[in-house]
């Protein structure tokens, strides 16, 4: 007969055995479920859009089909009129290089002494030569491109994200109706709460996040023109989107308009360029997202922190986009499910 201890062992044994699986399959996986996912938030996003266009007798179908289009001819806008400017951003970019490297010289000058500075190795006795041995660390380019593949890889998987929505926003309501019928009867009131709570919460990520850049964007083109930053109408909207990446944000936002503005501009501008995005990127985190995602999305910061580092790790750039999200759906899960509720106490503020 078994003891307490040896099923609760037994319990933890198979959690962890559960968990090592889901790691697996995640990892593995990464190429089907990271454009499962991403075609997930896009038709979470669309759907008020397409309920929207439900209220002029169109199909559900034909509103999809239309909902899909404006986005995709959206994007191609907004890809064409930037176009243009990041060519001639990208062109100037070697002039603006070479001033911040002859501004940086002393810094590269001492960073290339510390660098000859290895692990001594001495195998082969006393009067032997000593050989420098530098550890090969893994670039931040690597670490954002893991799983990328080729560009055809890529390409061919991007292709699959507007055909993915397009049937999650025709099939939508059976979806959520057979999913929730996975399920015994008694838990299936339970799963069709949750799906709905997941659903509102992704809407509010993803249309919040967009609020946030389009506001912090427009602040940023505004006060980058009165300072006389070149190509500002550009870099005010490439700051603002960045200072979304989660942490990184309000140093990421700053490397454009400082890249372009040393040289061109006066030491007193460069500091109010620096004081404008830190300003604004802690305005819109202790403001702005608690506002329009505090209510759907209650993470601590160990937990986002830690989201952020295991699917980065798992997926790379992409992960770094889903974490987020992924941890707000496993969290209101947590909170629906009995067993579960200490795991949501955890993640939640």
């Amino acid at each position: 007969m078994e003891t307490a201890e040896t099923t609760r062992r037994h319990h933890w044994s198979l959690t962890l055995l559960g968990i090592g699986l889901i790691i697996l399959f995640a990892y593995y996986g990464e190429s089907v479920l990271a454009v499962l996912f991403l075609a997930i938030l896009l038709s979470f996003t669309l759907s008020p859009v397409v309920q929207a266009l439900e209220h002029f007798h169109l199909p559900r179908a034909v509103a999809a089909l239309i909902s899909l289009v404006l986005l995709l001819a959206v994007l191609y806008g907004i890809t064409v009129a930037s176009y243009t400017e990041a060519v001639v951003f990208a062109d100037n970019v070697p002039k603006y290089s070479a001033k911040i490297r002859s501004i940086l010289q002393p810094v590269r000058q001492q960073a290339e002494r510390i660098e000859k500075t290895g692990e001594v190795v001495n195998d082969e006795g006393p009067g032997a030569p000593n050989v420098v041995a530098v550890r090969q660390v893994t670039s931040w380019s690597d670490l954002l491109t893991h799983g990328a593949g080729t560009v055809t890889d890529v390409l061919l998987a991007v292709s699959f994200v507007p055909f993915l929505t397009y049937f999650l926003l025709t099939w939508h309501s059976h979806a959520r109706s057979a999913t929730v019928m996975l399920f015994p009867l008694h838990h299936r009131h339970t799963a069709f709460v949750t799906l709905g709570l997941i659903g509102k919460m992704l809407q509010s990520f993803i249309v919040g996040n967009l609020l946030i850049g389009l506001l912090i964007s427009v602040v940023s083109v505004g006060i980058f023109g009165l300072l006389h930053v070149p190509f500002f109408y550009f870099v005010g909207f490439l700051s603002g989107f960045l200072s979304l990446v989660p942490y990184l944000g309000i140093v990421l936002a700053m490397i454009p308009p400082i890249m372009v503005g040393l040289g061109q501009l006066e030491a007193g501008d460069l500091i109010i360029v620096v004081i404008c995005v830190v300003g604004m990127h802690l305005f819109a985190l202790n403001v702005l997202y608690p506002k329009l995602l505090g209510s759907r999305l209650r993470l601590n910061p160990l937990a986002v922190t830690i989201a952020l580092l295991f699917w980065g790790a798992i997926w790379g750039a992409v992960g770094l986009v889903l974490a987020i999200p992924i941890t707000g759906a496993i969290k209101i899960v947590c909170d629906h499910v009995e067993s579960m509720k200490p795991y949501a106490d955890w993640l939640g503020e």
